[in-house]
């Protein structure tokens, strides 16, 4: 049977690692499951998997549960992203269009909650970004390239008249 999120079970095995004792908790290994545990502590958490048998028995319980559709309300909101800002949101957050308050929480959201998805999200927006600015440059240096190819109709007229003419 699994516990609310966030406590501890007594089933909750400890892994040796250099005098440390790991304890994991069921959210945090339904946060492993849906990838959101940061990098770090994946790590770690798939370093102890390995090896701990009690630990694999553990997140097969925690799969059963989710597919048995065992939710809590605090699941849900997690795995539907309730909280995480819409692309759009954190699109104006890099515009700095937000408001004061929206901007705070866009900030809050990714720097202490930490969710990767959203920080995944960022990334993406800042990549896009960067590329963005380049787009003119690129745009100009194509139309530099071609403007021998590009004539106006006077040039036409007097390419096909020469043409005509050496005929």
């Amino acid at each position: 049977m699994l516990l609310h999120q966030g406590v501890h079970s007594s089933l909750t095995p400890t892994f040796g690692g250099l005098g440390q004792s790991v304890t994991w908790t069921d959210r945090e290994l339904a946060a492993w499951l849906d990838e959101l545990l940061p990098a770090a502590r994946m790590v770690e958490f798939e370093t102890q998997l390995r090896v701990d048998k009690a630990l694999q028995a553990r997140v097969a319980q925690v799969i059963r549960h989710r597919d048995q559709g065992g939710n809590s309300i605090g699941e849900v909101w997690q795995r539907g992203r309730l909280s995480c800002p819409t692309r759009s949101e954190m699109g104006g957050f890099l515009l700095g269009t937000l408001s004061e308050a929206a901007a705070a929480y866009v900030e809050f959201h990714l720097k202490t909650v930490g969710c990767r998805v959203c920080q995944a999200n960022m990334h993406d927006l800042e990549e896009q970004s960067t590329q963005a600015d380049h787009v003119p440059g690129r745009r100009r240096k194509f139309f530099e390239s071609s403007a021998g190819l590009l004539r106006n109709d006077d040039d036409s007229s007097r390419f096909h008249s020469e043409s005509n003419d050496g005929s």
